[in-house]
C-alpha cells in the first residue's frame, strides 16, 4: 500500500493552505489513493460543482474554509467550516460552492 503523496511529512501544515483556488475551477489535489481509501483536497471557486454521481465507497467530506452545499439524495446540506458529513455509497450526491470552499474528501471503499 503506497504512503501520503503531495504532502510534507514530520511538518505541521493547514490543510486549507495545501490548495489553492483558481478563479471558475474545481481544483483537486490527491494525497493517498489505492483500493480501500482514497483521501483527495479539493477547492471550488464560488458557483463551481461537481454535479450528481455514485461513489463506490463511504465518503467523508470535511469543509475546510467557505461553505459547500452537499446534495445527497436530492436533500441539501450547507458544511461550514470545521462541519462534516458523509456521503453514504451508491447514494446519488453532488457538492457546490456556495461561495470559495475547501475540503477535505475522505473514501473509504
Amino acid at each position: 500500500m503506497a504512503g501520503l503523496k503531495n504532502i510534507d511529512k514530520a511538518a505541521i501544515l493547514t490543510l486549507k493552505e495545501q490548495v489553492d483556488y483558481q478563479p471558475g475551477q474545481v481544483v483537486s489535489k490527491t494525497l493517498a489513493q489505492n483500493d480501500a481509501l482514497s483521501i483527495t483536497l479539493f477547492s471550488f471557486a464560488a458557483g463551481e460543482e461537481i454535479s450528481t454521481h455514485e461513489s463506490g465507497g463511504d465518503a467523508l467530506v470535511t469543509c475546510l474554509d467557505g461553505v459547500g452545499r452537499i446534495t445527497i439524495d436530492g436533500e441539501p446540506h450547507l458544511l461550514h467550516e470545521g462541519e462534516s458529513i458523509v456521503m453514504p455509497a451508491k447514494h446519488p450526491h453532488a457538492v457546490y460552492g456556495e461561495e470559495n470552499f475547501k475540503m477535505l474528501l475522505v473514501v473509504v471503499f
